[in-house]
Parts: structure tokens; C-alpha cells; sequence
């Protein structure tokens, strides 16, 4: 794969873009109007600038640009209005000076020699001043100076003349300065501190970015979505600053492990300019760690009060470490920073100072972090190779990780305990444990973690060196655990070791720990043998109620209504599930807790009850983090809060949620529920980035074994997708697989919507075959829940046609509460009322059959069946059903529902009452850039290349505008922009 040097799409960047703008609204309206633009190098100021600037072309608006010169306080004055001015002259010749360049000639040499008779700073200062205002009485002018850090004082100077005294009302003055550049003499500070109290200066700080905002850069960058993996990493080690992910994406180490030698240079540079003794104390403080104490920097670095401090001044200001609190406490302005002067150390050098850190520590842990000592001895003493106390450190750390349930640094740990075992010859005397112990509490830790692949390999070792017929309950949670990862793996239901530990742990001695053991083991059995499943949820019941044991008993309850949920009605199962729940959380008992809250929620949600059903799961997000399975449960947990939030029509929460549940970067299979759910909202929104997210999703069902869930629901994105493809037997190729699949008859809540697709892909295809499949299926599967029966009557309508199996369809999605299914349903209704109108008239149906491609289907197919009740009896309104379709789909952000009914409408000749004056509001800042290049004739390919986005995308933008103006075409649709003023802005 090979990334972009530069990132040609800004990210992150809406809220500064904004204030930005509205400067420049000031400005337009005669308030004179800076900006100061602060951040650290490489955070993206002059990215910002650029874009901002950019967005300006066309408009009548007179951009000025200049840059100082890193030339300090006797540099070349004036510079960077020296460059804005040839830069004017360039553009635009002599005469816009207006006769005026003898005055202007102190500015630029190069206009001839200046007035020798008054030299007086102050008319220099007016004359340009003057420049400036002439410019700006025909268009505003925006004035932009680069790099203020390195202003000399006469720049200064006529910048605070600028903004103080000529304050030109038309004028956006715009100055960008490094922040980590300010050291506390420069002599900006005091200059930006006076510019602060004039009316009309604005501070802009430019942030780093946050990991969504590195996923997304990183996306543009390598031209495809990067490993969550790499995204966590680029997003650490970069801390969000652009130039930094730049480098690391253009690196041809895919991993990000290294820093990239360019990157390292450029940050050991400015270390290479502080005298000796900083950089020796430097060093000390880059193998302490990124945030580092005082007192614990003076025990390693072994010097006196007065070096040590003298030298942390200078370090302080050079802006490469920074003083975070009161209490003696420093940290390195950027990681990278520490991370390359770490590095650099030499080999003797690196064990001797950490090695030092870990003694310093051991004897005074009061000089880190409260329970951080563990895991910093540790880590400093497996840094300076000494194996026999690493090895026993990191054991301890790894206890005491668990404690905290910090479940990815004890398994990290005690991998790092399995390596030096082999390094130390005692190794079982010194930790008080066999090997087989180490290997079942790694395979534990790695489990919690989410590591599952690494969990397959403890497990696999560690029953080869097991007798399990001796010790049956271990060999039992073994094989349960290794069952349950062989299923989140993808590679296998588990059934031969869910029934080996069953044989086991039905002879293993009763217990709490066999109870928690057979009700892991229901949980598994529940996806594959329901009868099994409950089977054993009663054996661990009674064996629970024979122990009087209330904790045992929550857990084989919670297993019990697990068990359950499977089987019989919902309704049923319900009290049940709820009563598990509650009792697992009065008495403390959070693993159970969050599972039975995952069973919870979806049983709600079978019951149509999607309120609940979102609150059920967000009940249980913060202990599913805090006992550490939020990459498990905690996952299942998210993704049915999102499904619940789409459901009930509010897919920007559903999807901030799926975002953390990828954040949370789920191992294996588990990653299903939130890549399908994301794929199905993009989808529907008709996002480019769709496809990415349904070909990882599709990529699962050629794993070896899924869930019966997971592979209806990915059978039946697969049918969504395909839908995209102007080729009908594409879609109806992939519901025709998905027909087969024999677990549609025993999971109606995934099986309906799998019908409903293909019935909708058959229409499109006019696919008999198919048609008489889906018509076949439906007859046989049982219609329980409000969603069941709605979905039933979308199918009827799919196949029947005709506006009373429409309005069915419609009423039943009124019932269920699903929006972008009612909005579908409306759009079908207003089809089949088109076409009952049509053939009742006598005219042609050609132009009804507008949303054939739509999400709606294609109601017109049977156009015969819905003309008598439109013949006889008061006609039939389309355009109340379109307006409510459209009202939803807009809502939502569902594009390709808003232009069929966008299309269906103008096809019919509906327009909205809405009043003219009201349709500029409901445009974006970005559909109004795309409308004033549409106004100038741009096609959708050059409006792509403008814009930095995909021809797809600018012809999805040019599309809403033209619903939103209730125009026909691009001509019209300038034509009102232009009588409307949304190009004046």
C-alpha cells in the first residue's frame, strides 16, 4: 500500500474553520476583525490557513499572504509585509498601488528609491494602512501573516498599528505563531497578552488531534481504513499531531514500530542545541518516562540541587519538557520528543539508568504515582536486563494489575513473566508457582484482554501438560474457555469441547466453582443445543440452591434466563431475565450483571421495546469497563445500545456508540456486531466509505464457523450492499444464498429482514424464481413480535403490490417504531397511490416506478392491485406520503431515501408548499460550497477536485440541493441561489 506524503483532506478542523468564517462575516460587515492563530509545530495551523483560504476562491473576497523570517529580532523587517505586497504587485501590476509606491518602497525595495525628505516610521504605517483600505472598500481583504514567533520588533510593531489604531473595518487580519516556541522571554508573549484586550482579536488555539480525527487522517493518508491496531499506535505515539502521522504513515513500516530517521532527526535537533549538562539531564528524564517527578529525577541523576535545577531551566525553556503541576512534577512537551532521546542512548548507558530508576523506586515508591511502583520496578528492571528480579517483578505487577482489573497490562505482564522463566534457572522457587499455573492465569489474563489467538495458545499448552482426569474442574474451565475462544475465533462451534468439559465437570466436586463453570457452559450451549443448553443452566441451579449459596445462585440464574431467551416467547422470558439481572446486581455480582443485560436488551428489542431495550444496554457500559470486559461484553453491550438507537431513528448517537465499540478494537468475531451495524448506517446514508465496512463484515462468513446471528445478519448486509450494484442479479444472487441458509427458520428477528431484502431484490430483478422462494419462506416463519409482522406485511406489499398492502405495511411499522422502515414503506405507499392514480386515469405508469432502485422497492410492479380501491371511492394523496418519508429520511441523513423521494416527486410533479425564503436555512456550509461552484459551472468531477472529495460524493451533494431548492436541474437550482443570496456569504 503506498500512503500520500500529505493528507490532501483537513481533519478535525470544522470548529476552527468556523470561527474563522465567522471572522470573516465580522469583517463583511464593517467589524474589523484578527485572528491569532496559536499551536505547536506541526499541529496544522498552515493547513488550516490554507483550507480556509481555499474555501474563499470565487468569492469576492481579496486574500494577502506573507511569512517572517527565522532570522530573530535584527532580521529582515517587516517581512511579512514585504511578501504580501510583491505578492499584490505580482497579481496584479503597479496600478494597484493607486500611484502611491514611493510611499510603500521602505516595504518593498524593489518600487524604486523611497522619499528621502520624511523617514518617519508613522507614515510608512499609514500609507500601508491606506493600501489596505482602498483594497478593502471594493471586497474585504484578508491579511494573512505566517509564523509570528519569528517577528522582529518592527512587525510587531506595525501589526499592534493594525489592530490598535487603524482598526480598517473591512479587513480580517489573520496570524498563525508556534506556541512551543514561546519561551517565557520571547517577545511575542508580552505583544500577544496587549492584542488580547482589543475588541475584536480572537485567540484560536489549534489542538492535536483525538484518535478519531488520527483514524480518519491515516484513512486519507494510506487510501484505505487502517488497522484499529495502527490507529491506536500512530495515535499514541503521534499524540494526535498531524505532521507526526504524516511521517509515520509515509514510513514504510506498516506497524509504526520505528521512528521514521527523518522524524528522528528532526527531533533530535533541537536537543543537539542544549549545552551538555541539559542534555545529560535530558537523558536522565527520558528513561523515567514521559511524565516524570522531580524528586525521583534528583535520586537518579545524582546531582546537586543547583546543576539539576539550572539545567531543567533551560530544558523548560526550550519548550521540550514542561511543567505540569505544582508538586515537582515535569512532562516532555511530545513523546516522540523522549521516545528519540531514549533511543539514542548508549547501550552500558540505558541498563545503568534504568537500573537506577528501579532501586530508587523500590526504596521510595512515594516517588511515582500511587500504584504505579509495581509496574514501574518492574519495567526498569527488565529494561537493564537483570532477569532473576524481573522476573519477580513483573509477577507482582501483573497481581496488582488485576486488582485494578487492568486486564491488557497483566496479561502483557505475565507474557513477560513465560519469556524469562526460560532465563531463569529457579524460576518456580523464586515465583511460588509451577509453570502450568502460569500458563492457565496468562491464558485468563490474555482472555480479559481480548487477546483471544493468544488465549488459544496458553490453552492448547497448557492441557497438553494437564492429566485431566485427576483434575477434572481445571481440565473443565479449560475446555470451556477454549470452546468459547474456537467460537469468537471463527474457526469452530466448540461442541466437542463444550461436551468433553460437560463429562468432566458432571464428575468434578460440587461447588461454586463447578456452578460458575456449568452456567459458562450454558451460555456456550445456548448457540449451539438449546434443549442442552438448558439442561445444564438446571443442573448448576440445583447444584447452586443445594450449596445455599446466593452468589452461585445469581450466576446459574442469569445462565438459566440466558438459556432461555432462545426459546419459547419473549414475553415469557422476560420476568425471568429481568429478575436474574437484578439479583446479579444487589449482590455484586457485575460479570453476570452486564451478560444478563446483553440478554436483557435483546429481548426488548425482539419485543419492539427499543427504549428500554437502549437503556438496558447503557446500563451496563460503565461496569463492563470497569470490571474490564468492555472488549467483550462491553462490546455486545454497545452494539445493542446502537441497534436499539437506530431502531428508534437517532443514527448519530447509534453510530458515536459503534465508534467506541471500534475504539475498543474487539478481537476477532466479536469486532461482527458494531462493523455490521456501522455498514448498515453508512449504507443507508449512502456514505463512500460503506463498502470498506461490509467487505470486513462479508470477509467473516469465510470463517470456518458464526454464530447463527452473525451469519444472518451478515447474509443480509451482503444483500444491502449488493444493491449499490446497477446489476439487479447482483442482489438477487446474494439473497438467493442467504435463502438457503437453514438457521432463517430458527431466528425470525434476523430471518424477516433477510426476506424482506430479497423480496425487494426480486422485484428489482423481476426474478420469478427468487419471488416464489421469498413467497415460501414467509409462509413458514412465525410472525411473534411487532417487527415480525411488520416486516411480514413489507414483503406482502414486495410481492403484491398494490396501495392496501402498502398501507398495511406502513401501519405495521407505525406499530413497531422502526423509522427508516417506515419511511421505506411510506415511499412504497406513495408508489402504489401513484400508480393507482395513473392506471385510474387512463395514463401512463413509465414514470411511477421512480424508486424501483430505492430503498422503498418497487411499488408499481403491481400497479392493477392497488387501481380499484384509488377507481372507487376519494383518491389517494402521494404527496403526503412522500412529505412524510421525506421528513424521516432527512432526519436520519438517509440520502439515498431522500432523493428517490426526491425523484418520485418531481416525476409526479409534487412540490413542497414550503416558502422560498425558508429553503437557504436547511442548507450545509459544505452544500453551499458546492452550490457556488455549481453556479459557476463546474462539473461534479471539477467540484470533486475543488473540494478534495469523490465524484460520487459531489453528485450526492448537488442532488440534496436540488431537492432542497425543489429544483429540476444544476441551472435552476443556481438561478435560485442566486435570487436567494447563498452566494453572498
Amino acid at each position: 500500500m503506498t500512503a500520500q506524503a500529505h493528507s490532501e483532506v483537513l481533519v478535525g478542523r470544522e470548529a476552527d474553520l468556523a470561527a474563522l468564517r465567522d471572522a470573516l462575516k465580522r469583517a463583511r460587515h464593517a467589524e474589523p476583525s484578527t485572528v491569532l492563530v496559536g499551536g505547536e509545530a506541526g499541529v496544522g495551523k498552515t493547513r488550516l490557513i490554507e483550507e480556509f483560504c481555499r474555501d474563499l476562491t470565487g468569492d469576492r473576497v481579496r486574500v494577502l499572504s506573507g511569512q517572517c523570517l527565522e532570522l530573530g529580532e535584527e532580521g529582515l523587517p517587516f517581512a511579512p509585509f514585504a511578501g504580501a505586497l510583491r505578492e499584490l504587485v505580482r497579481a496584479e501590476g503597479l496600478e494597484i498601488l493607486g500611484g502611491h509606491e514611493h510611499k510603500l518602497a521602505r516595504l518593498l525595495p524593489e518600487l524604486g528609491p523611497p522619499p528621502e525628505q520624511d523617514a518617519r516610521r508613522g507614515l510608512l504605517f499609514e500609507a500601508f494602512a491606506a493600501l489596505l483600505e482602498r483594497l478593502s472598500s471594493e471586497q474585504p481583504v484578508v491579511l494573512v501573516l505566517e509564523d509570528l514567533h519569528w517577528a522582529d520588533r518592527s512587525t510587531r510593531d506595525l501589526i499592534g498599528f493594525l489592530v490598535r489604531g487603524a482598526r480598517l473595518p473591512h479587513l480580517l487580519l489573520v496570524a498563525t505563531y508556534r506556541t512551543d516556541e514561546l519561551h517565557r522571554g520571547h517577545p511575542l508573549r508580552p505583544f500577544l497578552a496587549e492584542l488580547d484586550r482589543v475588541r475584536g482579536v480572537l485567540r484560536l488555539e489549534v489542538d492535536r488531534l483525538d484518535r478519531e480525527g488520527t483514524a480518519e487522517m491515516l484513512s486519507h493518508l494510506l487510501g484505505a481504513e487502517p488497522d484499529p491496531r495502527v490507529v491506536d499506535t500512530v495515535n499514541e505515539r503521534s499524540q494526535g499531531n498531524p505532521f507526526f502521522i504524516e511521517q509515520f504513515a509515509g514510513a514504510a513500516d506498516p506497524a509504526c514500530a520505528d521512528i521514521p530517521t527523518s522524524l528522528r532527526d528532526l527531533l533530535l535537533s533541537r536537543v543537539d542545541l542544549l549545552p551538555e549538562p541539559a542534555q545529560r539531564v535530558l537523558r536522565v528524564a527520558a528513561v523515567g518516562g514521559t511524565r516524570f517527578g522531580h524528586e525521583l529525577l534528583a535520586r537518579v541523576a545524582g546531582m546537586d540541587d543547583a546543576a539539576l535545577e539550572s539545567a531543567l531551566r533551560v530544558i523548560v525553556a526550550a519548550q521540550l519538557v514542561v511543567v505540569v503541576d505544582g508538586d515537582g512534577g515535569y512532562e516532555f512537551r511530545h513523546a516522540l520528543v523522549r521516545e528519540a532521546v531514549h533511543d539514542d542512548l548508549l547501550p552500558g548507558e540505558h541498563a545503568r539508568l534504568h537500573g537506577r530508576y528501579a532501586r530508587a523506586v523500590e526504596a521510595e515508591p512515594h516517588l511515582v504515582a500511587m500504584g504505579r511502583a509495581a509496574a514501574e520496578i518492574a519495567h526498569h528492571w527488565h529494561a537493564a536486563h537483570d532477569h532473576p528480579r524481573a522476573l519477580i517483578t513483573a509477577k507482582i505487577a501483573a497481581d496488582e494489575a488485576k486488582l485494578r482489573f487492568a486486564y491488557g497490562e497483566q496479561a502483557s505482564l505475565l507474557d513477560r513473566v513465560l519469556r524469562l522463566w526460560e532465563e531463569v534457572a529457579d524460576a518456580e522457587t523464586l515465583l511460588g508457582l509451577g509453570h502450568l499455573d502460569l500458563l492457565e492465569e496468562s491464558a485468563l489474563a490474555a482472555i480479559d484482554s481480548g487477546e483471544h489467538m493468544r488465549a488459544l495458545s496458553l490453552t492448547r499448552a497448557a492441557l497438553s501438560d494437564l492429566d485431566v482426569e485427576n483434575e477434572p474442574l481445571r481440565a473443565g474451565r479449560l475446555l470451556v474457555r477454549r470452546a468459547k475462544l474456537l467460537r469468537n475465533a471463527g474457526k469452530s462451534d466448540g461442541a466437542p469441547e463444550c461436551d468433553d468439559a460437560f463429562r468432566l465437570l458432571v464428575a468434578a466436586p460440587r461447588g461454586a466453582e463447578r456452578v460458575r463453570l456449568l452456567a459458562e457452559l450454558a451460555h456456550l450451549y445456548g448457540g449451539i443445543d438449546y434443549d442442552r443448553a438448558i439442561e445444564v443452566a438446571q443442573i448448576a441451579l440445583a447444584d447452586a440452591a443445594e450449596q445455599g449459596d446466593l452468589a452461585a445462585i445469581v450466576t446459574a440464574e442469569v445462565a438459566y434466563g440466558s438459556s432461555c431467551s432462545g426459546r419459547g416467547q419473549a414475553s415469557e422470558i422476560l420476568p425471568i431475565i429481568t429478575d436474574a439481572v437484578e439479583r446479579a446486581r444487589v449482590v455484586g455480582d457485575f460479570p453476570s450483571f452486564t451478560r444478563g443485560l446483553v440478554n436483557l436488551s435483546d429481548t426488548l428489542f425482539e419485543l419492539g421495546r427499543y427504549e428500554e431495550s437502549a437503556a438496558a444496554a447503557a446500563q451496563g457500559l460503565p461496569d463492563a469497563g470497569r470490571i474490564g470486559v468492555g472488549r467483550t461484553t462491553g462490546v455486545y453491550l454497545l452494539a445493542n445500545h446502537a441497534e436499539a438507537l437506530i431502531a428508534l431513528g437517532r443514527w448519530d448517537e447509534a453510530d458515536l456508540r459503534l465508534a467506541e465499540a471500534a475504539r475498543l478494537d474487539p478481537p476477532e468475531t466479536l469486532a461482527l456486531p458494531w462493523l455490521r451495524l456501522r455498514a448498515r448506517i453508512r449504507l443507508a446514508r449512502g456514505r463512500d466509505d460503506a463498502q470498506s465496512l461490509v467487505s470486513r463484515t462479508v470477509a467473516f462468513l469465510r470463517r470456518p464457523y458464526l454464530s447463527h446471528e452473525s451469519r444472518l445478519a451478515t447474509l443480509d448486509l451482503r444483500i444491502l450492499a449488493a444493491f449499490d450494484d446497477p446489476d439487479p442479479a447482483r442482489a438477487a444472487e446474494a439473497a438467493g444464498a442467504a435463502l438457503t441458509d437453514p438457521a432463517l427458520v430458527l431466528l425470525p428477528r434476523y430471518g424477516w429482514s433477510i426476506l424482506a431484502n430479497a423480496a425487494r431484490a426480486a422485484t428489482r430483478a423481476a426474478d420469478a424464481g427468487l419471488t416464489a422462494s421469498v413467497a415460501a419462506a414467509a409462509a413458514g416463519l412465525p410472525q411473534r413480535y411487532p417487527a415480525d409482522i411488520a416486516f411480514a406485511a413489507h414483503v406482502r406489499a414486495l410481492l403484491d403490490g398494490g396501495e392496501a398492502r402498502w398501507r398495511e405495511a406502513v401501519e405495521a411499522w407505525r406499530v413497531d417504531g422502526q423509522r427508516h422502515e417506515l419511511a421505506c414503506a411510506l415511499l412504497g405507499l406513495a408508489e402504489a397511490q401513484a400508480a393507482a392514480r395513473g392506471s385510474a386515469d387512463g395514463t401512463s405508469r413509465s414514470s411511477v416506478g421512480a424508486a424501483s432502485r430505492s430503498p422503498a422497492g418497487a411499488a408499481s410492479r403491481s400497479a392493477a392491485a392497488g387501481s380499484s380501491s384509488a377507481a372507487y371511492g376519494e383518491r389517494a394523496n402521494p404527496a403526503e406520503a412522500i412529505a412524510e418519508a421525506l421528513a424521516i429520511a432527512t432526519a436520519l441523513g438517509a440520502t439515498p431515501l431522500i432523493e428517490a423521494a426526491d425523484t418520485l416527486s418531481r416525476r409526479l410533479g409534487i412540490r413542497s408548499s414550503a416558502p422560498a425564503a425558508e429553503r437557504d436555512e436547511v442548507l450545509t456550509a459544505r452544500e453551499r460550497e458546492v452550490l457556488r461552484l455549481v453556479a459557476e459551472g463546474h462539473s461534479n468531477s471539477r467540484i470533486a477536485a475543488d473540494l478534495y472529495i469523490s465524484p460520487k460524493t459531489a453528485s450526492v451533494h448537488v442532488s440534496r440541493i436540488i431537492a432542497k431548492l425543489e429544483v429540476t436541474n444544476r441551472g435552476e437550482a443556481a438561478a435560485v441561489a442566486r435570487r436567494l443570496g447563498l452566494l453572498n456569504d
